[in-house]
């Protein structure tokens, strides 16, 4: 009989790498309760599963494209291995937080991931971390600011990366307060924008300020014209934001045309590239805060190296969330490789102890919080726009001491995060 009809010849290229080839093959072995003599059966090892639970419809989709392609770049460097494992990514959608639930169940339970990245919306991460913390799956928030996650609805099973509103708004309100102390908020009405709300409202009180109007958006408003109208007529020496996503670039496009802009300053908290980009150059305005930019002077090289690759792998330079989607999943496939194992504590407790020195400062999870201890930029939209990308200028970095950081994210007892 030939070798061909026995159905055991091996393929040519591999019967040409000899012993070397046979080690690298998956564990041959004959199915349980087979008789002597069987057949053997090749099994693959199972490869290492890391969910991802980002929107992929709806007005934060500009921005979670981004995370997720930051995301799985992280995961391409690495040749799509852990602990030397063949890895892969899982996305599935969070389309509000009763389904974004559901489909964490489905990663752990169905597809069997050992870590989770997500929570674009601060009302999804919320019910996203109580989730976690039930279902005891390491669970790593990349996007989402409403301080509680990181604060009073804190778990052990929970990393935040954005910084917290409270801080975000502390950082931002020197600049608010030089153009005045008469302010009108507009803000979002959910989680995030409720918490820039009352954040704002007591950072102004204790300047002494006046809040001459407020007004709060529902999301995906189509028309903000008559909130646009009554802020004119208030007459604030500021307007503050607290709107996210699509609304942001909505209002900012229907602020210039009923000729506000120029007019009365802007100023909001945790702007996303895609946000301004989305608004266009002629109505592009305002002073933000930003955890990131691609054209800071002051990347170090790692990051600038990263922004290289995004832009050779996607065709389009690296939004802020790129970045942000990269550098969490780079904390959590380091972690993973570092604790030599996928039981959930063991990533905990390695997330934990991540830490990773770029340039002159480091990223890393504060053990007692889970919040990433990280600079800040407050940006400014250009005079004069002349790059379709290039919308910003880099006043600040905040604090510009790094060892103030602790001090400006506030003591344990401010936060009031009681993991148990």
């Amino acid at each position: 009989m030939t070798p061909a009809k026995t159905g055991l010849m091996l393929p040519r290229r591999r019967a040409l790498l000899g012993a070397a080839g046979l080690a690298a093959t998956p564990l041959v072995v004959a199915p349980l309760g087979a008789p002597l003599g069987a057949p053997f059966v090749a099994r693959a090892a199972e490869p290492i599963r890391i969910g991802v639970l980002l929107a992929k419809t709806g007005q934060i989709a500009a921005q979670t494209e981004y995370l997720a392609n930051g995301t799985f770049l992280a995961m391409h460097e690495r040749n799509n291995s852990l602990m030397g494992q063949p890895a892969e990514l899982i996305w599935l959608d969070e389309p509000t937080p009763q389904a974004a639930t559901q489909n964490m169940q489905k990663l752990v339970q169905e597809n069997k991931v050992v870590a989770i990245l997500g929570g674009s919306l601060s009302s999804n991460a919320l019910a996203e971390e109580a989730t976690a913390a039930q279902l005891k799956v390491p669970f790593v928030c990349d996007n989402a600011a409403a301080t509680e996650i990181s604060g009073k609805n804190c778990n052990r099973y929970t990393f935040r990366l954005n910084t917290p509103v409270a801080v975000q708004q502390r950082m931002i309100t020197p600049y608010a307060l030089s153009y005045g102390k008469r302010w009108y908020h507009i803000t979002a009405s959910y989680a995030f924008g409720q918490d820039i709300l009352r954040q704002s409202r007591a950072l102004l009180k204790a300047a002494g300020g006046t809040e001459v109007g407020s007004d709060e958006a529902p999301l995906n408003t189509a028309d903000f014209s008559s909130f646009i109208l009554k802020i004119r007529q208030a007459k604030p020496d500021v307007v503050v934001g607290g709107l996210s996503g699509g609304d942001l670039s909505t209002f900012l496009k229907q602020w210039n045309e009923l000729g506000m802009k120029g007019k009365i300053p802007f100023v909001e908290i945790a702007i996303g590239d895609t946000d301004i980009w989305a608004v266009g150059p002629e109505a592009a305005t305002g002073t933000y805060t930003s955890l990131w930019y691609y054209k800071n002077p002051a990347n170090p090289p790692e990051e600038k190296a990263f922004a290289e690759a995004y832009e050779k792998k996607y065709r389009k330079p690296a939004a802020d969330k790129a970045w942000m989607g990269w550098i969490t999943a780079r904390s959590v496939f380091d972690s993973i490789d570092a604790a030599k194992s996928t039981e959930p504590m063991a990533i905990i407790e390695a997330l934990e102890s991540w830490k990773v020195q770029v340039g002159k400062s480091s990223y890393s999870y504060r053990k007692f919080d889970h919040q990433m201890l990280m600079q800040n930029l407050a940006v400014t939209v250009k005079d004069k726009i002349t790059d379709k990308w290039d919308y910003f200028d880099v006043k600040a970095t905040l604090p510009a001491n790094p060892a103030d950081l602790e001090k400006v994210f506030g003591t344990e007892a401010e936060i009031g995060c009681k993991m148990g």
